[in-house]
């Protein structure tokens, strides 16, 4: 089941090999975050292949997608492990991975398992007028926030986008001044309060340390 419109080309990132490989079938949003892991744990075992970050602007096509990735490559590797969290699918992606037999991450997205699954649920109620920024998304701000919204040819649609929301919260993966001076423009951009929050990598560490042993 192939999704329509969606484009499937897989990035390899981390061609390791090795008996007992696991593949990290990701997000191509996650890539950064999960080399950088792979390589500070010298975790040679795993190889890395990403769909493309474009799918989280359509998330109904994440599961067909992952379906399709998985089929591909579950002969040439002894486990899967889909670093895909909900994403919007409403539970679709959770089914089909069950139904495949592989894992994924938890939690409903990646703003909570960068902040750590349980403490975002702790505190979520309490930010619903925040807006979240990653690592990944503050590099991508024109191609992932403002363009899909059409705010580049139309920025007077700003506040009808984001009128109910009071502030932006970087959470950051990484300490580079260069992300937080960029994510602040950001938030000046979208005419909301700033806040950085380190979360380093949260679950999405806990999570490949669980499977690389």
């Amino acid at each position: 089941m192939k999704p329509d419109n969606t484009e499937l080309t897989e990035i390899g990132l981390a061609p390791f090999g090795g008996k007992g490989r696991i593949l990290l079938l990701a997000c191509g949003a996650l890539a950064h975050e999960i080399l950088t892991l792979i390589k500070l744990n010298n975790w040679s075992h795993m190889t890395l292949t990403c769909l493309p970050a474009n799918l989280h602007l359509y998330p109904e096509r994440i599961p067909a997608a992952v379906e399709v990735a998985v089929h591909k490559h579950r002969t040439e590797y002894d486990e899967i492990f889909v670093l895909y969290a909900d994403c919007g699918t409403g539970g679709l992606l959770l089914d089909m991975c069950n139904e495949l037999g592989v894992e994924m991450l938890e939690g409903p997205h990646c703003y909570s398992f960068f902040e750590g699954n349980e403490a975002f649920a702790e505190t979520s109620e309490d930010e619903i007028t925040a807006f979240y920024l990653t690592d990944f998304l503050v590099r991508q701000f024109d191609a992932f926030v403002w363009k899909p919204l059409g705010l580049e040819r139309h920025p007077e649609l700003r506040d009808m986008y984001f009128g109910n929301y009071e502030k932006l919260v970087y959470q950051a993966q990484t300490n580079v001044p260069e992300l937080d001076e960029k994510a602040r423009r950001c938030a000046a951009r979208l005419g909301l309060k700033y806040e950085r929050r380190f979360t380093g990598y949260g679950d999405l560490e806990t999570s490949l340390q669980k499977v690389s042993n």
